[in-house]
Order: structure tokens, then sequence, then C-alpha cells
């Protein structure tokens, strides 16, 4: 699928068209909502995806066996189950758009809890980077005004809290061992799949109306959105620096807004405009000393 030989312009370009997938992706998201319940989507997405790749590591030879059962069940907990789960349930009252934005606030809840929990020192650009998240939060979510999009906008905040818990657990485990990222996310994504197939079943709403635009959103999600984005994922970060493959997740939330604004005609108000601002500013921050660092330890 990939040249052999590594070549760092094709892995630039592998990881332009995994921001390009993922970042549509938000709007494929909202509009499969309209033809089936939050979790029954997720259920689906996670369940699916996870025998895509199952079936994909059988066609690169990969043993199916899985690594760190007990942190992969974990992470795919608090990732599959908890993240992807609370973001899709944020999209049905939520714009895309902010949806992307606020759950990509995992960048900083994660920097928060490594300081917290496992004593990592933040340096002084990070803490600004942190600050100008918060305050644009604030200016997002409005706080004073009551409707029920603040109850979306939440929800999409615990996600990315989850998502970021789900960081440090997989940091953890990959101190432990060396995991083979494409099981480990196979195997997360089927223990994660778990919760939404019984939230699902238990929670009453209505039936799920197959028609062709959900089961084109399903197709999206299942194989570019989760077979080829981390084959594209796996080549990027084998050819590149860590810290420019992190790169795809600055950049994933813009092109979910931007696409957002062109496909479903969601524009932002004034303030959530300036949030939004705010907190990319505070993502590139972030990711530029991120990319300072690990080049400093090379």
């Amino acid at each position: 699928m990939f040249p052999a030989k590594s070549n760092p312009v094709w892995a630039v370009f592998a990881l332009v068209l995994l921001a390009l997938i993922w970042g549509y992706n938000w709007v494929v998201m909202k509009i499969a909502l309209q033809y089936a319940p939050p979790f029954d989507f997720a259920a689906m997405r996670a369940f699916y995806g996870a025998l895509s790749l199952f079936l994909l590591m059988i066609a690169l030879g990969k043993p199916l066996k899985p690594q760190a059962i007990w942190g992969s069940f974990c992470y795919g907990m608090l990732h599959s189950g908890g993240a992807i789960g609370l973001l899709t349930w944020a999209l049905v009252s939520g714009g895309a758009g902010k949806t992307a934005i606020l759950s990509h606030t995992m960048a900083f809840w994660t920097l928060l809890f490594a300081w917290i929990f496992l004593g990592e020192r933040l340096r002084g650009a990070q803490w600004w980077s942190v600050m100008l998240a918060f305050c644009g939060l604030i200016f997002i979510l409005q706080p004073l005004s009551l409707n029920e999009e603040l109850i979306s906008k939440g929800v999409a905040i615990i996600a990315g809290i989850s998502w970021a818990i789900s960081s440090l657990v997989a940091k953890k485990l990959n101190q432990k061992q060396a995991l083979d990222l494409l099981s480990f996310t196979a195997w997360q994504l089927l223990f994660g799949s778990l919760p939404l197939i019984i939230i699902s079943l238990l929670v009453p709403t209505p039936p799920i109306n197959w028609s062709g635009e959900l089961i084109a959103a399903l197709i999206y999600n299942v194989l570019p959105g989760t077979a080829i984005a981390w084959l594209l994922w796996l080549y990027g970060l084998r050819n590149l620096s860590a810290g420019s493959a992190g790169l795809t997740a600055l950049a994933t939330p813009v092109i979910g807004v931007l696409a957002a604004w062109l496909h479903l005609g969601e524009i932002p108000k004034p303030t959530e405009s300036v949030g939004m601002l705010l907190i990319f500013v505070a993502l590139v921050i972030n990711s530029i000393l991120t990319m300072k660092l690990l080049a400093n330890q090379q």
C-alpha cells in the first residue's frame, strides 16, 4: 500500500490525508445521527472498527493474541467506550465544529492530570497554553447562558477528559512493555464497544433508520475512519518524529470546524469563534513545545 523505502514526503502525505479523514468525520458523524441514536452508532463504529482491524492484522500476518489485556480493557472503557460514546452523544444537539474543538481539549487535560498524578512538571509555555485553553472554554461555554447546547458542550468536555485519562493509561502501559499499536487499538475498540452495546440495548431510543446516508457514514467510520486511518498513522509514525506525527491532532479539529462550516452551514457565534481561536492557539503552543522537547531528547 505504501512505498517500502522510508520516505518523509510520503509520510507527510499520509498524515495530511489522515487529518482530512478524521477532520471530515465530524461532519459524517453529525449526518449519521439523523438516522441512528448516538450510542447505537458509536457501538457499531467501535465494534465494526475493531473487526476491520482484526481482519487487517490477519492480512498482515500479525498475531491476534492481545497484549496487556487488563490495560487494553481499561483504555477501551475510557477511550472507545467513554470518549467516543460521549462525543457522539454531544453531537446530537451540539455543532460538529464546536464538539471537535472541545473534545480536543484532551491535550490540556492530559497536561494537568500528568502534573497532578504523575508529577510531570509543566514548563512556562505549557502553563500559557493551559490558561489560553481555559479562557477559550469560557468563551465557548458561556456558563451564564443556560440552554440545551450547554449540556452538549459539557458532555464534549467530559469526552475530552475521558480521552485524556485514557492517554495516561496508555503511557503507563508503554512504560511497562512495547505494545503493537495495531493490536492494541483493535482490542481496545472491541472492549470499548461492550458498554456502548449494553447502553444501546437498555436505553429506549427510536429504531435505527437504515438509510443510504447512515450506511455510507458507517462504512466511512469503519474503513477510512478506522482501518485505513490507523495504517496511515502507523506509516507516518514510523517515518517521522513523534512530534511531527502529533501535529495531526492539531489539524483534525481545524478541518472539522471548516468542514462543518462548508458542509453543514455551522457558523459559530462571535464569542464561540473567539473561544475556538484561543483553544487553537493553545494547541499550537503545546504542539511546538512538544516537538522541541522531543528534538532535545533525540
